[in-house]
């Protein structure tokens, strides 16, 4: 875990696949700052997705029982969390209330990350992660440079493959469906970098008839 600020309201900040806290663990209640964060259920060695946290949303909600974590939380991008004080009763309330309205949202993005066909699944998380997969759909420089931008921005893709629950080539195959090829830069060729490499074997194909219901 990243060292933690000295302040009264500690910051975090993880590198992509970073531990945040462990099950079993005892700290603070989490506001995720910026970037996203997946809480897992561990069974040995085995990671079973719960739900992704988004910027705005609460982890470690146990904190507000006098709870030890129950869920492992991981950075599944870049991420900056806060911790959140509760001095009173009426604050700790009022935190309740919106971790329980959050927990529902979430549920909705679970089912829409783990149901229906993938590519739908995979715009749906396109969207959580605030990605403007439309836009760079096109065949110009700005559309094929906003798509290196979001397969660079993406997490790794065993992670992606976690998440909408889906083999790592079904997930390729259906990127390249919502993405142009990345663009091609003269001289020699460039290093890869993983998030890149995801599409280099996969075949470019014209968009699914679902896209269009999928605004």
């Amino acid at each position: 875990m990243s060292s933690l600020s000295s302040s009264s309201s500690a910051v975090l900040v993880c590198p992509a696949s970073q531990s945040v806290f462990a099950s079993g663990e005892r700290g603070p209640l989490w506001r995720v700052v910026s970037g996203e964060i997946r809480i897992d259920r561990v069974i040995g060695h085995t990671r079973q997705l719960v739900q992704v946290a988004l910027a705005g949303d609460l982890v470690g909600i146990e904190a507000l029982c006098d709870q030890a974590y129950r869920y492992s939380a991981t950075a599944l991008t870049p991420a900056r969390l806060a911790s959140v004080r509760f001095d009173s009763d009426a604050e700790r309330d009022t935190l309740l209330r919106q971790a329980l309205m959050q927990q529902q949202t979430r549920c909705q993005d679970m089912a829409a990350l783990r149901t229906g066909p993938v590519p739908q699944r995979l715009v749906h998380l396109l969207q959580l992660l605030g990605h403007a997969w439309r836009q760079a759909q096109g065949d110009d420089a700005e559309a094929r440079a906003l798509s290196d931008h979001i397969r660079e921005a993406l997490p790794a893709l065993r992670e992606v493959a976690q998440v909408v629950d889906a083999k790592h080539e079904t997930v390729c195959r259906a990127l390249a469906r919502l993405l142009p090829p990345r663009s091609r830069k003269p001289g020699p060729p460039a290093t890869q970098t993983p998030a890149l490499r995801w599409f280099a074997s996969a075949n470019d194909a014209s968009a699914p008839a679902w896209q269009a219901a999928a605004a």
